[in-house]
């Protein structure tokens, strides 16, 4: 398979020609050998699209309201969406970011860490959590998970975690919440899917944003991370200020 034609397919299919893949991540390498996270999210109702992304020191994104006292329920929409501990990298969709940073923090894993949580509890859509972890500690190591909700019994949470070899440069691999619009909303399904992580992180920020439904794009942010590892770098682009 020719990777790079792969990637460019699936950017065009899932991404362009798609209003609404939902909240999405990717993890992978620049053409240049940096590590990077990309995550972006959408929004339908005023409660979604109410957000904006802020970077903090210390590799920390986190989403906030543009106007808190429009904010009508925070409990899905206000978390942070990247942390780091040294040569550990994870992003989500959710407040499992922070599940999963706190059991990395005191020996846990990955996958532990996300055994204790489920799929978002907004019926009728359950929307899937998707997280990712890059491990640069000693060889670089990459694992990925959804919580889908069960297609019998919604209640219950479905948990797949990959773990592929890390991506080539200028490669990603990457998660969304659903496959396109629709009501109630269908979850993304299968394997990550490859996409292209081509040219630095300012042009990657405006291809990814571009590639967004405007009608539909809230917040997209790339992580640029060192080829051996150290803090990462973060970029940001707001639908609204």
């Amino acid at each position: 398979m020719d990777l790079h034609a792969e990637a460019k397919r699936r950017f065009s299919e899932h991404l362009e020609q798609n209003p609404y893949p939902g909240r999405g991540l990717v993890v992978g390498r620049s053409a240049a050998g940096d590590w990077l996270q990309v995550y972006w999210i959408m929004g339908r109702s005023e409660n979604s699209r109410n957000r904006r992304f802020v970077a903090e020191p210390g590799g920390t994104l986190r989403t906030e309201a543009v106007d808190p006292q429009r904010l009508a329920d925070p409990s899905l929409v206000i978390y942070e969406a990247m942390l780091e501990l040294p040569g550990l990298y994870v992003v989500s969709n959710g407040d499992q970011t922070r599940s999963v940073r706190d059991a990395l923090a005191t020996g846990g894993d990955f996958a532990a860490a996300l055994a204790t949580r489920e799929r978002e509890p907004d019926a009728p859509n359950y929307t899937p959590r998707i997280s990712a972890l890059l491990d640069l500690r000693a060889a670089p190591a990459l694992s990925l998970s959804v919580l889908r909700a069960n297609d019998a019994d919604p209640a219950r949470t479905d948990r797949t975690t990959f773990c592929p070899a890390p991506p080539p440069p200028g490669l990603g691999l990457g998660l969304t919440t659903y496959r396109g619009d629709g009501d109630p909303l269908p979850s993304f399904r299968g394997d990550p899917l490859w996409l292209p992580l081509v040219g630095e992180a300012p042009a990657l920020l405006e291809h990814y944003w571009q590639a967004l439904d405007a009608a539909n794009r809230v917040a997209l942010a790339v992580k640029r991370i060192p080829a051996a590892g150290g803090p990462g770098e973060i970029l940001v682009r707001n639908r609204f200020a």
